[in-house]
């Protein structure tokens, strides 16, 4: 990051996977003038050197240890799929990278308490992808509670929905779908959200319960998880997600509700997109596309932002654009800490592990405890 004195920071970029988050990232690495050079880095050679020739990056490998131990390299995004976090985190953690990590850090309790550890350690400036946190609405909110408006908030709810496409091609990419639960994978972005809303407030204990009738038998995961937290301060919060709406539900991936409730106010969060709906006799090509003819859609519901112009608006732009001027002239930013990334997947991983035990969950708890009865 810049050291305050008004320098600006040159960026040399590294981009591990050049998937549909690694290409949106890279586009905008592109365009940004304080990107001094990019490299990439992909397994599948063919759609990676198609990313380089189409963002124009100055290197290419399918090793990431060789892109990573580039001299021209001071910051690196890790888009890789969600199982193949650690090794190239740790690559860039032994370079002192300022980095940004898609989340999670890993999907081992274990694993993410290590790179939390080696990230604070090396005194690493280290985000994770919460994209959420610069969606306008939740900006507001955030600076709205911060101001006090609401007195002491005392009661949460929290409600997301999605279509089963997600789900579905998630754990098709991996053996280990098992860890790839509704809450690891997809209600730790709401989570996210409601824990930053409830900044400063420490989770004591939880109960939760999962349902896996839909997508158990031929998918490998879970339908649903719904808990009950409880705060050392006596707020409570109720979170829930399913991810296995049926896949002509329109929402492009997410579409949420939060209620929060305090001693002087109220404030309620409708972000389901419901007031922006397109219906057509046509397939609807825009958003998240998956490979299924879907006539009505929620626009705006796809969490990364929409296509406009050939270019996609909105909160991925503002997050990924932001961090690269963290990085370039030490602008304060909201993204989710190293910290805050580890502490979401220990509490979705606690809601899985309430669920498989059906009793409660003290917190904090120990990893190591996570690891051992989750894989």
């Amino acid at each position: 990051m810049s050291n305050g004195n008004g320098k600006k920071n040159p960026i040399g970029l590294a981009i591990v996977g050049c998937g549909k988050i690694g290409r949106i990232r890279a586009e905008f690495a592109r365009d940004y003038p304080g990107v001094e050079w990019l490299g990439l880095c992909d397994i599948n050679e063919k759609v990676g050197r198609q990313l380089a020739e189409d963002v124009g990056a100055d290197f290419f490998t399918t090793d990431y240890k060789e892109l990573l131990a580039r001299s021209e390299v001071n910051a690196s995004i890790i888009a890789t799929e969600e199982n193949e976090h650690v090794g190239p985190v740790h690559a860039s953690i032994e370079r002192k990278h300022d980095m940004f990590i898609e989340k999670p850090l890993a999907t081992n309790a274990v694993e993410s308490a290590d790179i939390l550890k080696a990230i604070e350690d090396e005194g690493i400036d280290a985000v994770v992808g919460y994209t959420q946190r610069f969606r306008r609405r939740f900006l507001v909110v955030k600076q709205k509670i911060m101001d006090g408006v609401l007195g002491d908030v005392t009661t949460v709810t929290t409600r997301a929905f999605m279509n089963r496409l997600v789900p579905i091609a998630t754990v098709e990419k991996t053996e280990y779908r098992g860890k790839l639960t509704p809450m690891v994978v997809s209600g730790t972005h709401s989570l996210d959200i409601s824990m930053w809303l409830l900044e400063g407030k420490k989770p004591v204990e939880l109960y939760a319960r999962s349902v896996d009738k839909a997508l158990g038998a031929t998918y490998g995961t879970k339908d649903a998880t719904f808990g009950m937290f409880t705060f050392e301060d006596g707020t409570i919060w109720s979170m829930n997600i399913s991810w296995a709406l049926p896949k002509v539900w329109p929402g492009s991936v997410y579409t949420l509700e939060i209620g929060i409730v305090g001693t002087e106010g109220v404030l309620t969060i409708d972000d389901t997109h419901r007031d922006l709906v397109l219906a057509s006799e046509r397939e609807l090509p825009a958003g998240y596309t998956p490979e299924e003819t879907r006539n009505v859609d929620f626009l705006t519901s796809y969490p990364p932002g929409d296509i406009a112009f050939d270019q996609l608006w909105g909160p991925m732009r503002e997050e990924t654009n932001a961090w690269y001027g963290r990085i370039h002239t030490g602008l304060k930013t909201p993204h989710a800490t190293a910290a805050d990334g580890h502490r979401n997947l220990i509490m979705t991983m606690s809601m899985d592990l309430s669920a498989k035990r059906g009793e409660a969950v003290k917190l904090p708890i120990d990893p190591a405890e996570l690891a051992a009865e989750l894989g």
